[in-house]
């Protein structure tokens, strides 16, 4: 059977382990994002406010709604609002949402409705079908107001994946946060607007949460690999021999050696603005606990097998959901694959993922 990978013969291989300057502002309890998701979409989408209308007014501009009629200012009047910027492969935004699902769930009798706004970074997390499959499969049961044109985005000036504002009764931002961790400080905010707008019996203890699997902390200690675009917009550390070519077929070829963070093509791959494709069915080092994979099939309904090693191996104790011991497992949509979850020791190692049928997509590496 032909293969393809990526890295190493249709190889996508990467050298894990570097330090992440850059991938993130602070390790704990700080804002944290990916500082290639900020520039992106800075350059894409530049921020301003609509002229004349709040930040809750631009809810109007929503796209459609999931999980709740449409909200406006005059229905949220009285409410302390949540807003919860997000998108379904972010995972920053999985490993913060079950402290979002948790307050909502805590203090919703209390007057506290989050809704969490969609603003789509790939294109097709624009797709209404994928943004539902995704809330539906992650428990997203609070409102949500899909922003596939970035409106809502402008007109609270937000900045990353993912980002919190905290708005009191009377409408006003009191509060913003960007990116994961300080979680007990974000409830005592709104606990605070709470017991400002009236509410009583607000309890001052903070919510118990036990993440698992993908939404599970990351592992800080031994995170030393950033997350990095396979498109050719934003891609870094590429190490095939004569460099990542722009929209046309290309057979490329491995590398004589990857250093941490770099990752080569092996095989016939076009690569895109903000995607790699495989063409013809025919590795990546890294240093942290778990390895996650942004991709998916082409072609709506269609499926690609795939089989990821490790150091030359299949996996096995170190499988990530999405495959078996093996290593083996089928791209079904295109969403955030985990690929790997390392058990012991943390060092650095080789990946490999390899693609049994033509139509694969890849968009991005994430770490944790």
């Amino acid at each position: 059977m032909n293969t393809s990978k990526l890295l190493v013969a249709a190889i996508l291989a990467i050298a894990v382990g570097a330090p992440i300057a850059g991938f993130i502002s602070e390790i704990k309890g700080q804002p944290m994002m990916s500082a290639g998701s900020r520039s992106l979409f800075e350059q894409e989408f530049p921020s301003g406010r609509f002229s004349g209308q709040s930040e809750l007014a631009s809810l109007g501009r929503a796209s459609e709604w999931l999980n709740s009629p449409a909200l406006t200012p005059e229905s949220l009047r009285g409410k302390v609002v949540l807003i919860n910027f997000w998108t379904y492969t972010c995972i920053n935004w999985r490993r913060q949402l079950p402290y979002v699902r948790a307050w909502q769930e805590k203090y919703k009798d209390q007057g506290l409705v989050a809704i969490g706004v969609h603003a789509p970074e790939f294109e097709f997390e624009k797709d209404s079908a994928n943004v539902r499959w995704a809330a539906e499969e992650m428990k997203v049961r609070y409102p949500i107001a899909v922003d596939n044109n970035h409106a809502i985005w402008r007109a609270f000036n937000n900045q990353a994946w993912p980002a919190l504002y905290f708005i009191d009764a009377q409408g006003r931002v009191r509060h913003q946060f960007f990116g994961e961790g300080d979680y007990e400080r974000s409830e005592n905010v709104i606990q605070g607007l709470l017991r400002e707008a009236g509410a009583t019996n607000v309890s001052s203890e903070p919510v118990v949460v036990e993440p698992r699997a993908q939404e599970a902390t990351a592992d800080w200690p031994n995170l030393r690999s950033p997350e990095n675009y396979l498109g050719f917009a934003h891609t870094e550390s590429f190490a095939s021999p004569g460099g990542l070519l722009q929209n046309r077929p290309h057979m490329y070829e491995a590398p004589t050696h990857l250093n941490l963070n770099e990752w080569a093509l092996i095989d016939d791959w076009t690569a895109r603005k903000d995607a790699t494709e495989l063409n013809e069915p025919g590795g990546s080092r890294f240093h942290a606990r778990d390895l996650h994979l942004i991709m998916g099939p082409a072609a709506h309904g269609s499926r690609v097998k795939f089989r990821v090693l490790i150091d030359g191996h299949a996996p096995g104790s170190a499988h990530g959901v999405d495959i078996d011991a093996q290593g083996y497992g089928t791209l079904t949509e295109q969403r955030m694959y985990t690929l790997l979850r390392q058990p012991g020791q943390i060092v650095d190692r080789r990946f490999e993922i390899q693609f049994f049928d033509a139509g694969a997509q890849v968009y991005s590496f994430t770490f944790g």
